[in-house]
């Protein structure tokens, strides 16, 4: 058995956290519902976007990590970088949380910008 959480719940749950501290959560695009992979676009008041997924680790895990920040002199590359990816991966879930200091609700620590 597989323990991961299945990917609507895990979105679900995102999404709940984020609007119960005042921030906005939506649903960009929808994967598959139980075993979907997931794109995690943070955003503050629409600035400062980044997009973190998850990646397999050398021991097996599976960790965040930045795969794009969107340049403010070049912001097409990160719209064609989500299209991409959706278009390489038809399991792929996109939620963007637009709330101060995002990297929390996925588990990493704050940023230093």
């Amino acid at each position: 058995m597989d323990g991961r959480l299945p990917a609507h719940l895990e979105i679900s749950a995102l999404i709940r956290q984020v609007e119960v501290e005042g921030g906005f959560a939506v649903v960009v695009r929808k994967g598959e519902r139980e075993a979907g992979t997931i794109l995690v676009i943070l955003t503050e008041n629409g600035q400062n976007s980044r997009a973190y997924e998850r990646m397999p680790q050398l021991d097996g895990t599976r960790s965040w990590h930045c795969a794009i920040r969107r340049d403010p002199e070049n912001i097409e590359d990160f719209s064609d970088y989500l299209e991409r990816r959706g278009t390489q991966d038809p399991d792929l879930w996109i939620v963007e949380l637009d709330i101060a200091h995002g990297e929390r609700f996925i588990g990493l620590p704050l940023e230093n910008d």
